[in-house]
């Protein structure tokens, strides 16, 4: 691999690794009494005589506090022993068990030690780390993945290949995937808290990937076969730097008004079905009424992302989004939240060849020339329970103009609609799940209607989410894609998060049936089996010049266990299985000239270490 050269990212990390360090050095691991930065002499009478006061040993707060930022009080008091720091009260030894605070176990009254993230720790925000209100939350993630699947793939026949006298357009499908993700989160605010809302903030978080993806054909890890059949990238970035204050306290109640700026986590639903992302905007955000209320306003121009890890650049692409929603709790219902959007996106005409060099704007499909696309969605959503049974429903409708769609082309008027509802009632440590999901398509694809529906950059989780193979597999279809990683429409576009969305699509329907297991508190396993289809099959008609084209995708059937031992979020164990029975529709698109396409299977293990 070639050299390569420290960018931002990584010199980020390094310094925010060397102040961690050094907090850490600064502190006594289990300090006996409370650690105080100064020791007042002690008071002394007119004559000049010091009083006697009592010595009292204070006993050491649970967990790793750190120094304390607060001085001692001067003055005498013979009868009490002062804390000025009230974070840092200490608790007298109590073994409530008699085993000795045995490791792994969850155990109360526990001392704790730097590493340990589990008890109590001024680096995770648990203490002050500047006088009383001002705290840092110090995060280290590492997730690894790996996943074998079975994705339709493309030959090269009249180019070059592997094997002698291939005839297919497909061939072997067999891919593997590691990918290896680490971050540092550094996290500086002032405030009380959980008490209260931070006055201001402060994050930064350095992130380092590196993938390795394994195919059987050429063509795939890059257009020039020469490259062969292996890929390994490596990326480094900033993914979240903002900074954020406090403009207002509305109420009593700890109402109030932020503003934040910069690249932020933001989710525009509840089930991340339109927009979902980290990337460089303002939002202003807060809540009334006592927290019934929230609501956001946020523009947000996007980053380019990198095609292998997902993340961000620090190069700007020709995007603007806008979102403005508002959320009631207990609208109508206790224990319901509905929730009002709009967003708008402005996706201006760019050419874009990504790190592997394969065209994604535009589109390679039909004229593929640069082309901007103007979207404004209008949503209503809800989510929560109405006595004993949970819903959650979404209904929107997109409208806008799309100057030059390259399947249709020419110029598009768009108007999309989508619907989603998924109802579950639990029994004792069972959820039983049903859900639907409608978006629709395109019947006439060279008339000046787009009717398609397609996202921004969404990331749902339903129906199986992240271990569904239809939501979790791109499945490409000759320069597009008939799915895309992370989503679940069949929009025809490049790529999720590089390309533009596409509103002249076959559409999707899609019922689902699900049950979840809590097995234990820490071990859940999560069932679901979908069965998909076309809402109309004009596009494809057109795209492939190919007639008889069925709407029946087939059915997708998946399994995955998560276990998190500690029953926290420091350790995350999922494994997931899953299947795609195609039938006629898909078959139609990805069969061989000599057999049918059978089952196309994939699996998964991730692990997520947190501290």
């Amino acid at each position: 691999m070639p050299r390569r050269t420290w960018s931002g990212g990584r010199l980020a990390l390094v310094v925010f690794v060397t102040v961690g360090l050094a907090v850490a050095a600064r502190a006594q691991e289990r300090p006996g009494v409370l650690n105080r930065p100064l020791d007042p002499e002690p008071p002394a009478d007119t004559a000049g005589r010091a009083f006697i006061l009592p010595t009292t040993q204070l006993d050491p707060p649970l967990g790793f506090t750190g120094p304390s930022g607060i001085v001692p009080r001067s003055g005498s008091n013979a009868e009490y022993q002062t804390v000025e720091d009230r974070w840092r009260i200490g608790f007298p030894y109590w073994d409530r068990y008699g085993q000795g605070f045995p490791p792994g176990k969850d155990y109360p009254y526990r001392l704790g030690d730097v590493t340990n993230p589990y008890t109590q720790n001024v680096l995770k925000g648990d203490y002050p780390i500047i006088g009383q209100h001002t705290f840092l939350n110090i995060t280290g993630t590492a997730t690894s993945l790996v996943e074998a699947r079975m994705i339709p793939t493309a030959t090269t026949p009249f180019e070059s290949t592997l094997r002698d006298r291939p005839t297919d357009f497909f061939g072997k499908s067999g891919q593997f995937v590691f990918n290896q993700l680490a971050s540092v989160s550094v996290d500086l605010s002032q405030g009380d808290a959980a008490f209260k809302p931070a006055d201001w903030r402060l994050k930064i978080t350095p992130v380092f990937n590196y993938n390795h993806l394994s195919v059987q054909e050429l063509g795939v890890v890059s257009p020039d076969v020469t490259d062969g059949t292996k890929r390994y990238r490596g990326w480094d970035t900033v993914q979240e730097w903002f900074g954020e204050v406090k403009l207002a306290d509305l109420s009593p109640e700890y109402d109030f008004v932020s503003i934040r700026a910069g690249s932020q986590p933001f989710t525009s639903d509840f089930r991340g079905l339109i927009f979902s992302d980290t990337n460089a905007g303002v939002r202003i955000f807060g809540n009334y009424e006592g927290n019934r209320d929230q609501f956001n306003l946020a523009v947000f121009r996007q980053l380019e992302k990198d095609v292998n890890s997902g993340l961000n650049s620090f190069h700007f692409r020709d995007q603007t989004i806008a979102v403005a929603n508002f959320y009631r709790q207990d609208c109508v219902f206790p224990g319901y939240t509905s929730e009002l959007s709009v967003l708008y996106n402005n996706d201006g005409p760019s050419f874009l060849y990504d790190r592997n060099k394969f065209l994604v704007r535009p589109d390679p499909a039909g004229v593929a020339q640069p082309h901007r696309v103007q979207t404004l969605y209008l949503g209503w959503a809800g989510d929560g329970h109405i006595d004993r049974f949970n819903i959650s429903h979404a209904a929107y409708w997109v409208i806008g103009r799309d100057d030059l769609n390259p399947i249709a082309n020419r110029e598009v008027d768009i108007s999309g609609q989508m619907a989603f509802l998924e109802l579950s009632y639990d029994r004792d440590w069972i959820r039983f799940r049903a859900s639907g999901v409608w978006a629709s398509g395109d019947g006439d694809p060279s008339n000046h209607a787009a009717t398609g529906f397609d996202t921004i950059l969404d990331n749902p989780n339903f129906a199986g989410g992240e271990f569904s193979y239809w939501q979790r597999q791109q499945i490409p279809l000759f320069g597009v894609n008939i799915s895309q990683r992370g989503s679940f429409i069949p929009d025809l576009r490049s790529s999720k998060i590089q390309g533009q969305s596409n509103f002249v699509n076959p559409g999707l329907w899609l019922v689902n049936a699900g049950i979840d297991f809590d097995i234990t508190p820490s071990l859940r396993s999560i069932n679901n089996a979908n069965y998909l289809w076309f809402d109309k099959t004009a596009v494809l008609r057109q795209f492939l010049f190919q007639g008889g084209i069925d709407r029946e995708i087939g059915v997708d059937l998946s399994s995955g266990i998560e276990y998190r031992p500690l029953l926290n979020n420091n350790v995350i164990l999922l494994l997931g299985a899953s299947a795609l029975v195609p039938s006629n529709g898909f078959r139609q698109l990805y069969n061989r000239f000599r057999s049918d396409r059978t089952i196309l299977a994939a699996g998964f293990f991730e692990l997520t270490l947190t501290y």
